[in-house]
């Protein structure tokens, strides 16, 4: 059977090596594209799976590791300004409003998911009330590696940030999620190729 990706092929061939997994890991930053697509585009185009999976998840972790920090310091600083802006009545009170600020927003229903700026049918709106459940049902793990199936993992991470998971907590599973995720699809499109010959 012919190569239907030998134009491809040849295109990255015509790049220096040292720049390929360059290409591979900025297209892993891509929302959408992500390490899974990246390696697969990388893995098609001729590159060696290990550096095209290698190169994708690299690009994916770091932009999830800035979404991440700086989703972080946003809600940090929300949280802040709003404790100081509404001057309790009480401690007790104070300590309620708190709790309730804190609780991930997973916890306070669809409503509160739609409330952020998507309209309630949207793919995105759709995805985020999935990943809410996952969250509350499976907790940051589950959710993390299942996550890849509702929303791209930049949107995952700032959702759990936004929710109030700790930072690490999230970058480690997203971490955890983007490796499994760009394994598989590295086994998967080597496969795909070594059964059809290309």
């Amino acid at each position: 059977m012919d190569n239907p990706y030998e134009w491809l092929q040849s295109m990255v061939d015509q790049v220096p090596e040292l720049v390929q997994p360059l290409i591979v890991a900025l297209a892993g930053a891509v929302p959408y594209i992500e390490a899974e697509g990246a390696t697969a585009f990388g893995i098609l185009a001729g590159i060696n799976p290990i550096v095209a999976a290698l190169a994708g998840a690299v690009g994916n972790i770091l932009c999830v590791v800035i979404v991440v920090l700086l989703g972080a310091r946003v809600r940090e600083g929300l949280v802040s300004r709003r404790a100081v802006a509404t001057p309790s009545a009480s401690s007790t009170s104070s300590t309620t409003r708190t709790m309730v600020e804190e609780r991930p927003a997973a916890d306070a229903g669809p409503e509160t998911q739609d409330e952020v700026g998507d309209a309630p049918n949207t793919r995105r709106a759709k995805g985020r009330r999935k990943l809410g459940r996952w969250l509350v049902r499976f907790g940051v793990p589950g959710a993390s590696i299942l996550a890849p199936l509702a929303l791209p993992t930049m949107l995952t991470a700032a959702f759990f940030v936004g929710s109030g998971v700790r930072k690490q907590w999230v970058i480690l599973w997203q971490v955890v999620a983007i490796v499994l995720w760009t394994a598989l699809t590295a086994a998967a499109a080597t496969g795909l190729i070594a059964v059809l010959g290309w």
